[in-house]
């Protein structure tokens, strides 16, 4: 939208980074350098230049929007999945995101609810909270920052919860492609707004990741949870009429 809006011809594009700015100190800039170094919002966030898509991207901007859609309907979802990154190092951020499946076999992210900067204890009872809120059929949690120590947390929290281990054999991007053609064609709507993960989704492309901070932990969780929902083992069960 705001590309569209620089193209219009009485649009006058002035800019400026944001070190520029008198009223901005330069400890927020440093920190904003943190948080987006080596990425391309780097560029838009700090330096004023407009960032466009990314060569490779597996989730353009125009993807990300056409899938935008509402919250289904109360009792539409035949099965929820709690998708959980932990983070890989003490205070990173634990991807916590939440998807579902309808009877139409249609995928929707309902929430983002990852946290940053916390404890393992801290992050385990954000993991907690989510299943208390969205009463999921299964957490499915990534396990190879931590090894079976992640499940043990967890549980130490709340011994009930449904937790499936997984272990990423292939990287990130090569686990995405699949889901993100899911988007393409049509299968799965983002439920809302979800401006952090809709960054890092902006930054995965073939060959990398080149969004904000090291890993991206929100699409990641995405992943799995919409993996467990849709392409593992063809998908969930369908009724067929004969």
């Amino acid at each position: 939208m705001l590309q569209r809006m620089v193209d219009e011809p009485d649009t006058i594009q002035i800019g400026g980074a944001s070190g520029l700015n008198p009223h901005v100190g330069e400890a927020w800039v440093r920190a904003m350098r943190r948080h987006f170094a080596g990425g391309r919002l780097e560029a838009q966030e700090i330096d004023g230049v407009l960032a466009a898509d990314l060569a490779g991207a597996l989730w353009p901007a125009g993807l990300i929007a056409a899938c935008r859609g509402g919250m289904p309907a109360p009792g539409a979802l035949v099965r929820v999945v709690v998708g959980v990154d932990p983070p890989a190092s003490a205070g990173g951020v634990c991807g916590i995101v939440v998807c579902g499946i309808d009877e139409a076999g249609i995928g929707h992210v309902l929430a983002d609810r990852s946290a940053g900067g916390l404890s393992p204890e801290g992050w385990a009872r954000s993991v907690v909270a989510t299943t208390e809120a969205y009463g999921p059929d299964r957490v499915v949690v990534e396990t190879n920052q931590g090894g079976e120590m992640v499940g043990a947390v967890l549980r130490s929290v709340d011994v009930r919860l449904p937790i499936r281990a997984v272990t990423a054999t292939r990287g990130k991007i090569a686990r995405a492609e699949p889901v993100a053609a899911l988007f393409e064609t049509g299968q799965v709507r983002l439920c809302g707004v979800f401006a952090e993960l809709e960054t890092e989704l902006a930054g995965m492309v073939v060959g990398g990741y080149e969004g904000p901070g090291r890993s991206p932990d929100r699409a990641d969780a995405m992943v799995w949870a919409l993996w467990a929902l849709m392409l593992e083992r063809g998908g969930p069960p369908r009724v067929r009429e004969t």
